[in-house]
């Protein structure tokens, strides 16, 4: 099922980014990177499972919280919850199927 829209923005910073219901790319050729794509389905879950406002909220808080930590930008956004499960399983390209409701929680044990 395809519950977004891909917009591609050629002076993105990054290589993609998941707005519900946007998928931000960089390029047209990334939507063929199939690990930048699992990175940002498997925001689009976090997103629609926390039902989107408060995602971006947990998001942000999680983020100022991680730069007073820190003191570095690269440090505090590795370490977002939301951005730890990604990059850990954005490799795994069955994870969407496997993983389970809310699975970003366990990283709240880890910080």
């Amino acid at each position: 099922m395809k519950y977004f829209k891909i917009i591609q923005l050629p002076n993105l910073p990054v290589g993609g980014m998941a707005l519900f219901p946007f998928l931000l790319l960089k390029d047209k050729n990334s939507s063929l990177n199939r690990q930048l794509m699992n990175h940002e389905l498997i925001h689009f879950r976090q997103q629609i499972e926390l039902l989107i406002i408060p995602f971006y909220i947990l998001y942000l808080l999680n983020y100022l919280i991680n730069l007073i930590r820190y003191h570095n930008h690269t440090k505090a956004y590795r370490n977002i919850l939301f951005e730890r499960e990604a990059y850990e399983n954005d490799s795994n390209l069955s994870y969407l199927s496997e993983r389970r409701f809310a699975a970003w929680t366990t990283y709240l044990r880890r910080m």
